[in-house]
């Protein structure tokens, strides 16, 4: 799984953009979304770089950030051929460490 880092990461400096000429159809890329304004620059990268036509893309919400419900929306509206992922470790255990 290739993690893209969205703006409001506070990570976007860490991608790095060459590896998105090493993916094959077996990989995933992921990306993890705070809020609309993520999920309208992950629409952006999506398309800019066609990544559904070299693999799954997988858009999943900050837990307690991101309403699960307003993305699963927004990806439907949009027909974005992408998979919805939730954090299931924070949503059966919450904030508890190691696990």
């Amino acid at each position: 799984i290739l993690d893209i880092k969205t703006p409001e990461s506070g990570e976007e400096k860490k991608n790095h953009w060459d590896n998105l000429n090493l993916i094959h159809s077996k990989d995933e890329i992921k990306f993890v979304l705070c809020s609309r304004e993520d999920y309208d620059w992950a629409k952006k990268i999506l398309n800019q770089y066609k990544l559904a036509e070299k693999c799954d893309v997988l858009f999943s919400p900050v837990y307690q950030k991101l309403n699960t419900t307003n993305l699963g929306n927004w990806i439907l509206e949009d027909q974005l051929p992408v998979r919805m992922q939730i954090q299931l470790h924070k949503l059966l255990w919450g904030e508890k460490p190691g696990v």
